[in-house]
Protein backbone atom coordinates (compact mmCIF):
# COMPACT_ATOMS: atom_id res chain seq x y z
CA UNK A 1 0.00 0.00 0.00
CA UNK A 2 2.81 2.42 0.85
CA UNK A 3 4.59 1.59 -2.42
CA UNK A 4 1.40 2.28 -4.41
CA UNK A 5 0.88 5.60 -2.63
CA UNK A 6 4.49 6.60 -3.23
CA UNK A 7 4.21 5.66 -6.92
CA UNK A 8 0.99 7.66 -7.32
CA UNK A 9 2.58 10.68 -5.64
CA UNK A 10 5.70 10.41 -7.80
CA UNK A 11 3.68 10.17 -11.02
CA UNK A 12 1.43 13.07 -10.06
CA UNK A 13 4.45 15.27 -9.31
CA UNK A 14 6.31 14.25 -12.45
CA UNK A 15 6.88 17.03 -14.98
CA UNK A 16 6.37 14.52 -17.80
CA UNK A 17 2.64 14.88 -17.19
CA UNK A 18 2.67 18.69 -17.45
CA UNK A 19 0.37 20.28 -20.01
CA UNK A 20 2.01 21.00 -23.37
CA UNK A 21 1.94 24.48 -24.86
CA UNK A 22 -0.85 25.32 -27.32
CA UNK A 23 -0.60 27.78 -30.19
CA UNK A 24 -4.00 29.45 -29.92
CA UNK A 25 -3.86 32.13 -32.58
CA UNK A 26 -1.57 33.43 -35.31
CA UNK A 27 -1.88 36.74 -37.13
CA UNK A 28 0.41 37.15 -40.14
CA UNK A 29 1.04 40.31 -42.13
CA UNK A 30 3.26 40.82 -45.17
CA UNK A 31 5.65 43.77 -44.92
CA UNK A 32 7.64 44.33 -48.11
CA UNK A 33 9.77 41.23 -48.62
CA UNK A 34 9.18 39.81 -45.13
CA UNK A 35 6.37 38.69 -42.86
CA UNK A 36 5.46 39.55 -39.28
CA UNK A 37 4.00 36.79 -37.11
CA UNK A 38 1.99 37.61 -33.96
CA UNK A 39 1.62 34.30 -32.12
CA UNK A 40 -0.60 33.70 -29.10
CA UNK A 41 0.42 30.78 -26.88
CA UNK A 42 -1.36 29.21 -23.90
CA UNK A 43 0.55 27.19 -21.31
CA UNK A 44 0.37 26.68 -17.57
CA UNK A 45 3.74 28.32 -16.91
CA UNK A 46 4.70 27.65 -13.31
CA UNK A 47 8.01 29.52 -13.22
CA UNK A 48 11.55 28.89 -14.41
CA UNK A 49 11.19 25.09 -14.21
CA UNK A 50 8.22 24.87 -16.62
CA UNK A 51 7.52 27.63 -19.13
CA UNK A 52 7.24 28.28 -22.86
CA UNK A 53 10.73 29.26 -23.95
CA UNK A 54 10.23 29.58 -27.71
CA UNK A 55 8.04 29.16 -30.74
CA UNK A 56 9.00 28.54 -34.36
CA UNK A 57 7.72 28.76 -37.92
CA UNK A 58 8.21 25.75 -40.22
CA UNK A 59 7.33 25.10 -43.83
CA UNK A 60 5.41 21.98 -44.81
CA UNK A 61 8.65 20.00 -45.31
CA UNK A 62 9.75 20.75 -41.73
CA UNK A 63 12.36 23.40 -42.55
CA UNK A 64 12.55 26.05 -39.82
CA UNK A 65 11.94 29.53 -41.26
CA UNK A 66 12.04 31.51 -38.03
CA UNK A 67 12.27 31.15 -34.25
CA UNK A 68 11.18 33.44 -31.43
CA UNK A 69 13.02 32.86 -28.15
CA UNK A 70 11.13 33.81 -25.00
CA UNK A 71 13.31 35.10 -22.20
CA UNK A 72 11.13 34.41 -19.15
CA UNK A 73 8.02 32.60 -17.82
CA UNK A 74 4.58 34.15 -18.37
CA UNK A 75 2.94 32.88 -15.18
CA UNK A 76 0.55 35.82 -14.79
CA UNK A 77 0.03 36.53 -18.51
CA UNK A 78 -1.96 33.72 -20.11
CA UNK A 79 -2.44 33.40 -22.95
CA UNK A 80 0.33 35.69 -24.18
CA UNK A 81 1.23 37.06 -27.62
CA UNK A 82 4.71 37.73 -28.95
CA UNK A 83 5.84 38.86 -32.40
CA UNK A 84 8.59 38.05 -34.86
CA UNK A 85 9.17 40.43 -37.78
CA UNK A 86 11.25 40.20 -40.94
CA UNK A 87 10.64 36.49 -41.55
CA UNK A 88 11.62 35.51 -45.08
CA UNK A 89 9.31 32.96 -46.68
CA UNK A 90 10.64 31.18 -49.79
CA UNK A 91 8.74 31.54 -53.06
CA UNK A 92 6.05 28.91 -53.47
CA UNK A 93 5.39 28.49 -49.75
CA UNK A 94 1.76 29.40 -49.05
CA UNK A 95 1.25 27.74 -45.64
CA UNK A 96 3.38 27.32 -42.54
CA UNK A 97 3.14 25.55 -39.20
CA UNK A 98 3.67 27.35 -35.89
CA UNK A 99 4.91 25.22 -32.97
CA UNK A 100 5.53 26.12 -29.33
CA UNK A 101 8.22 24.65 -27.07
CA UNK A 102 8.23 24.43 -23.29
CA UNK A 103 11.03 23.48 -20.94
CA UNK A 104 9.35 20.26 -19.75
CA UNK A 105 7.55 18.76 -22.75
CA UNK A 106 9.69 20.06 -25.61
CA UNK A 107 7.93 20.75 -28.91
CA UNK A 108 4.19 20.51 -28.57
CA UNK A 109 1.95 18.66 -31.01
CA UNK A 110 -0.63 21.45 -30.42
CA UNK A 111 0.65 23.35 -33.46
CA UNK A 112 -1.28 25.61 -35.83
CA UNK A 113 -1.37 25.48 -39.62
CA UNK A 114 -1.48 28.99 -41.10
CA UNK A 115 -2.24 30.08 -44.67
CA UNK A 116 -0.08 33.06 -45.61
CA UNK A 117 -1.66 36.28 -46.91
Amino acid sequence: MIKQSLLAFTLAASPAFADPATVENVNVTKNGSGYTFNVTVLHKDTGWDDYVDMWRIKDMTGKVLGERNLAHPHVDEQPFTRSLAGVTIPAGVDSVVIEAHDTVNGWSSNAKLVKLP
